[in-house]
C-alpha cells in the first residue's frame, strides 16, 4: 500500500483551493505538523475545536482538515484555559497535523459560495467580486423562476435548513437575481447591489447594513450555516484522491458557537 505524507494531502486540497489566492490577512495552509509526516487517516470538520482533536485521537486520525484556521492571528499564550490553546496543545501532544482551507476555498467558484449558489439552483453563476480567472469572493446567479420576498424567505430557510434568519426590509419587487458570500460578507454588499441582484445572502451582518435601498434585500443566514457545505466538498475531494485510507467527517459536525433560543 502506498504511503502518503501530509504534503500529499495538502497538495490535493491546493489543487482545488490554491493557497496563492487566499486573502492577505488569512492563515490557510498547514499550521501544525510536518509536511513529511505520514498520513493514514484524515478527519474533516468546519472548526478545529478541542473536541474535534479528541475525536481525531479516538479514531486514529493523523491529520485534521478544517475550513476555519485553528491559528488565525498571532498567539501570545498557549494554555488549556483558552479553546484555541487547548486544541493546539492536544494536536501537538498527539502528533496530529492540522490544515485549513479558508479563503483559499472561499475564492474558487466550486468552493463555499459556489456551493451556496448550487444549493439554491441558481443559473448562470458568476464570481461576485472577480479577480480574474474565475477567482474571487462570492457568487451571483439567476433564480429559475422569480420569487416574492416571502417566497424567497421560505425557500432560503428550506435550502439551508435554518432555524432562523435575519432580513432587511422585504422588497416589493420580484426577486430574479441573487448574490451571496459564505461567512462574513458585509464588505461585498455594494458589489451585490452593482451585480443587479435583488437579494444578497451572507453572514455576520451588522445593524446599519440592514438599512437597504428600495429593490434590494439582505438576508443574514448565519456564518456557520452559509459555510458548512465545504466539509462535504473537502470530504469528496480527499476520498477521490486517497481511496486507500480513511477519510472521515467529524461526528460532532455542529461546531456553531452561536445558540438560538
Amino acid at each position: 500500500m502506498q504511503e502518503y505524507k501530509v504534503r500529499d494531502v495538502a497538495a490535493a486540497i491546493e489543487s482545488f483551493a490554491p493557497l496563492s489566492v487566499q486573502e492577505k490577512w488569512d492563515n490557510s495552509g498547514l499550521c501544525i505538523g510536518s509536511p513529511d509526516a505520514s498520513v493514514h487517516s484524515v478527519l474533516i470538520g468546519l472548526d478545529c475545536t478541542p473536541e474535534l482533536v479528541d475525536e481525531a485521537v479516538a479514531v486514529g486520525a493523523d491529520m485534521i482538515v478544517t475550513h476555519h484556521p485553528l491559528i488565525f492571528s498571532g498567539l501570545k499564550r498557549v494554555c488549556p484555559e483558552d479553546p484555541v490553546g487547548l486544541a493546539v496543545m492536544k494536536a501537538v501532544s498527539a502528533g496530529i497535523a492540522v490544515y485549513a482551507a479558508h479563503t483559499s476555498a472561499d475564492k474558487v467558484i466550486a468552493g463555499v459560495s459556489g456551493a451556496m449558489a448550487e444549493k439554491m439552483g441558481l443559473k448562470d453563476i458568476e464570481v461576485l467580486d472577480s479577480e480574474g480567472d474565475g477567482v474571487g469572493l462570492g457568487t451571483v446567479g439567476n433564480l429559475p423562476v422569480p420569487m416574492t420576498a416571502a417566497e424567497a424567505v421560505a425557500f432560503v430557510r428550506k435550502c439551508f435548513s435554518l432555524q432562523a434568519l435575519r432580513t432587511s426590509r422585504p422588497v416589493d419587487c420580484p426577486i430574479t437575481r441573487v448574490a451571496m458570500c459564505g461567512g462574513s460578507g458585509s464588505s461585498l454588499i455594494d458589489k451585490a447591489m452593482a451585480s443587479g441582484a435583488q437579494l444578497y445572502l451572507c453572514g455576520d451582518v451588522s445593524y446599519h447594513h440592514f438599512f437597504t435601498r428600495p429593490g434590494f434585500m439582505i438576508m443574514d443566514i448565519g456564518h456557520y450555516e452559509s459555510e458548512i457545505q465545504i466539509v462535504d466538498i473537502l470530504f469528496a475531494l480527499l476520498k477521490k484522491n486517497f481511496p486507500t485510507f480513511a477519510v472521515r467527517i467529524t461526528q460532532n459536525i455542529y461546531s456553531n458557537p452561536i445558540y438560538y433560543f
